[in-house]
């Protein structure tokens, strides 16, 4: 019988001093991470957490996804889920072949390069399903210029406020300013991160990733008074586990419902399993 094992993750605030000052406060990405905990225990999952803001370390969610790929086997699935902040490091490693930079989540303590990510998911075992779901921006540069891209009907129809400077509040991207800040202090560190990892080391992971993520790279995700934009669309869609579809369904139905500045994605990595987009969502 297979295994589902499920981490959740969600920052509603970091440490100031590890972001030059900045506490990258919003509003629902702990509310995000625990109904996705409750929606993983209703389907059967054996949940971690939910990590939520300063128990999300970049420590603790590793030592969590080292301890998940320690117990799943072939056939088993991981269901992982990220909400807060999305950041960006310049790429080292060149594994990025568009805009030549690393996206990260911005846990408490510091930023989680993708590198990192994806050598985590390097340790499951081959057959092993990861479904990740990332309700957060990739783009520090776009958030500055979407109140001008909106009306202020419409600012106000999606973050209940039509000021620019508060719905640069409520968008999930470290600002540009923060980034460069904590780049320049920290580079070292975030520089022998992906120096320590290359591309090909990325393209050796057995298990089967599809990810469903918030935005696009050149997007930003919306936060919320109940939960972000996304992870709101999503639950419902789902009503409760009458959506019938499959991951691909779900996607194209979650799409239909976003407005044109943020379009989730689906992106497929390691292993190909092309009967993983057909199942039905939350199938262990």
């Amino acid at each position: 019988m297979s295994i589902g094992l499920s981490v959740h993750i969600g920052l509603n605030q970091v440490d100031p001093a590890a972001y030059d000052g900045w506490s990258g406060e919003l509003g629902a990405c702990e509310q995000d991470a625990v109904d996705m905990a409750g929606l993983a225990d209703s389907a059967g999952f054996d949940v971690t957490g939910p990590l939520l803001s300063p128990a999300a370390t970049a420590e603790t969610v590793t030592a969590t996804l080292e301890a998940a790929a320690g117990r799943l086997a072939e056939g088993d699935i991981l269901f992982l889920t990220y909400s807060g902040h999305g950041g960006q490091v310049p790429d080292l490693n060149h594994d990025e072949t568009g805009d030549r930079l690393d996206e990260t989540w911005v846990l408490y303590d510091r930023q989680l390069v993708d590198d990192e990510l994806f050598e985590l998911f390097g340790k499951f075992a081959k057959g092993v399903r990861i479904w990740l779901l990332s309700d957060s921006c990739h783009s520090g540069t776009v958030a500055r210029r979407l109140p001008d891209m909106l009306s202020p009907q419409e600012l106000d129809r999606r973050f209940s406020t039509a000021d620019p400077q508060e719905v640069g509040r409520r968008i999930r991207a470290m600002p540009q300013s923060v980034q460069t800040a904590v780049y320049r202090r920290d580079r070292d560190a975030y520089d022998r991160i992906q120096n320590t990892r290359t591309a090909k080391d990325l393209a050796r992971i057995d298990a089967s990733v599809l990810q469903i993520s918030g935005c696009q790279d050149n997007q930003t995700s919306a936060d919320g008074i109940v939960n972000g934009l996304f992870t709101g669309t999503l639950l419902e869609v789902w009503r409760g586990g009458a959506f019938a579809g499959s991951y691909r369904g779900l996607h194209r139905e979650i799409v239909k419902r976003m407005p044109p500045d943020q379009t989730p994605n689906l992106f497929q990595a390691g292993a190909p399993n092309s009967a993983f987009a057909r199942q039905r969502p939350f199938t262990i």
